[in-house]
């Protein structure tokens, strides 16, 4: 028990009083920040907290950062990937525009050459295009995309601008069938341009041709040009058509078999010149047959018109 007039010992032991505290502090802070602020005096010691405090706080952003580098690393690696695919898609549509450009410019260069080769022969062409061939395995011949719409008849003869690529054998309204010279069916006169010798060209297959009927001993050689002879009626004389390029003559057999590659380009081209059909060229004036007349009739007549 507690003696009279005398208060408990506290439990714990006491400091200032709580306002007290408050006081002193907020005093000092005000000095601290006058003092910083006048004379810079707090400025050793802020450098040594930063410089203390600086691995920590690297140490905090780490995580942050990584997650910033990772974030930008995907997100480069998808805008990396979206731009090769343009780039390919790029590319590959330039490609197909040099292709392309490069097919314009060969059909130009054929169109060019189909103009020059209707310019030089004697007979009205009409330009047709390819447009696939027939369905036969067993023939050699394509569809061009000209008609009788367009004033193709059978029989035309069809040229590049090179030589001979065939005759038009049917023709609906608006394309037409060519039969091509390589074919087994087909036959055209042709004569060796160097020798002037008269031959029958005719298709073999396989893209080869050969020259039937002729002598073992016939002047032909290997290197030979043949062209048209004009003979049939269709085609004009003089247009290339073939090249000799092998020769088998045996005695044993009475003709000789000579082989011959198409000087045109008779399954390559996508264009032809078709011709038109042969006629006859108009006489001269100055070929124009004279006529005599007997010298009794001449004055019988002139004695009529007097008397007229």
């Amino acid at each position: 028990m507690s003696a009279v007039g005398h208060a408990p010992p506290p439990f714990f032991k006491r400091g200032p009083a709580p306002l007290v505290r408050l006081a002193f502090f907020v005093s000092l802070s005000l000095i601290l920040l006058i003092a910083d602020l006048r004379f810079h005096t707090l400025e050793l010691a802020r450098m040594a907290v930063a410089t203390v405090a600086w691995p920590l706080q690297r140490l905090t952003w780490m995580p942050i950062d990584a997650a910033t580098d990772f974030g930008a690393y995907l997100a480069m690696q998808s805008t990396l990937l979206k731009e090769n695919e343009d780039l390919r898609r790029r590319q590959l549509g330039k490609a197909n525009l040099l292709l392309r450009q490069l097919h314009l410019e060969q059909e130009n260069k054929r169109l060019r050459a189909l103009l020059d080769m209707r310019a030089r022969l004697p007979v009205e062409g009409r330009i047709a295009e390819i447009l696939y061939a027939a369905r036969d395995p067993f023939s050699r011949r394509v569809i061009i995309d000209k008609g009788l719409q367009h004033g193709i008849g059978a029989g035309q003869a069809v040229v590049d601008d090179i030589g001979v690529i065939g005759q038009v054998t049917r023709v609906f309204p608006l394309t037409a069938e060519v039969l091509l010279l390589t074919d087994k069916d087909q036959a055209i006169p042709v004569e060796v341009q160097r020798n002037g010798l008269r031959a029958v060209l005719a298709g073999a297959g396989a893209g080869m041709m050969e020259l039937r009927f002729l002598a073992a001993n016939a002047e032909v050689q290997i290197g030979d040009i043949l062209v048209t002879s004009g003979l049939d009626g269709v085609y004009l004389p003089g247009l290339p058509v073939a090249k000799v390029v092998k020769t088998d003559r045996d005695s044993a057999y009475s003709f000789a078999r000579i082989t011959c590659a198409p000087l045109a380009g008779v399954e390559r081209h996508g264009l032809a010149l078709v011709l038109g059909s042969r006629t006859a060229l108009p006489p001269q004036p100055d070929e124009a047959p004279a006529t005599v007349e007997a010298p009794g009739r001449s004055k019988r007549i002139k004695t009529k018109e007097k008397a007229r």
